[in-house]
């Protein structure tokens, strides 16, 4: 018999399937769900890169390009001839509140790799980006995203790290943080136990779909431990992408408890 949670995870399935259908484009939401399927099986059909950068290579390919510009409303910053295929390149520049680039200048990049056929074969999050999402999280909390919990309504989906393995790594610091990303916008005090660091980031593009305009804007959420100064979250929106990682519940019990 199934469970109830096996259930209410293909129950979801079918109600994504069934909103796509109704949608206009929806090929463009049926391949990316085909790649979220894909997670359930990550090694099969991922590998991750790790060196002064981070990348997530496609085993097997199934977004196009212009499927990642329909979701996202976005262009990228700059498109580049790589072999056979193409680079895109999507820069993000640290804007003060009127979105005027601060000096010194601060900025990283997502690099999106496509082959001949103009699939996506791999994504590529910059060395600074790493300093607020280090490699291990990052990769761990990719994999936490197979049987996500679906929201139908807002196409997000919630990942669990019940079934992901923990890991041994230590969380950033502030100090670290701030020498790499600067002083942030601004600092609001949450709680006796965290504060919030606010940096704004502005996306250079070369074109926004109508109506994706806010979307060139990435607003980077820092939450710290004001006893340990760690960084235990980060939640930001990336040319249309919402990443949100709670660094915390994806480490052993020995780190989590520090």
């Amino acid at each position: 018999m199934m469970s109830n949670k096996t259930f209410k995870l293909w129950f979801s399935r079918i109600l994504v399937l069934i909103l796509c259908f109704t949608l206009t484009g929806c090929m463009y939401w049926w391949r990316a769900f085909q790649t979220y399927r894909q997670l359930d099986q990550f090694d099969r059909n991922f590998a991750v890169a790790n060196t002064d950068d981070f990348t997530l290579q496609f085993k097997n390919p199934i977004m196009y390009s212009d499927d990642f510009v329909s979701l996202s409303g976005l262009r990228p910053s700059y498109s580049d001839p790589l072999g056979e295929g193409r680079r895109w390149s999507y820069w993000f520049h640290k804007v003060d509140r009127n979105q005027k680039p601060i000096l010194p200048e601060v900025k990283f990049f997502f690099n999106l790799d496509f082959n001949k056929e103009n699939r996506l074969i791999a994504w590529t999050f910059s060395e600074l980006f790493l300093r607020i999402a280090p490699a291990e999280f990052l990769e761990v909390s990719l994999r936490s995203l197979a049987g996500a919990e679906i929201n139908e309504g807002d196409k997000q989906m919630r990942a669990s790290a019940d079934h992901i393995e923990k890991i041994a790594a230590s969380l950033p610091k502030k100090e670290s943080v701030i020498a790499e990303l600067g002083e942030p916008l601004e600092i609001i005090d949450e709680s006796d136990e965290q504060e919030i660091y606010l940096y704004h980031f502005l996306l250079e593009t070369m074109g926004i779909k109508k109506g994706y305009e806010d979307r060139a804007l990435s607003v980077v959420k820092l939450t710290f431990d004001k006893k340990t100064d760690e960084l235990i979250r980060m939640a930001g929106r990336f040319a249309g992408v919402k990443l949100s990682i709670k660094y915390r519940k994806y480490l052993e019990e020995t780190q989590a408890s520090l």
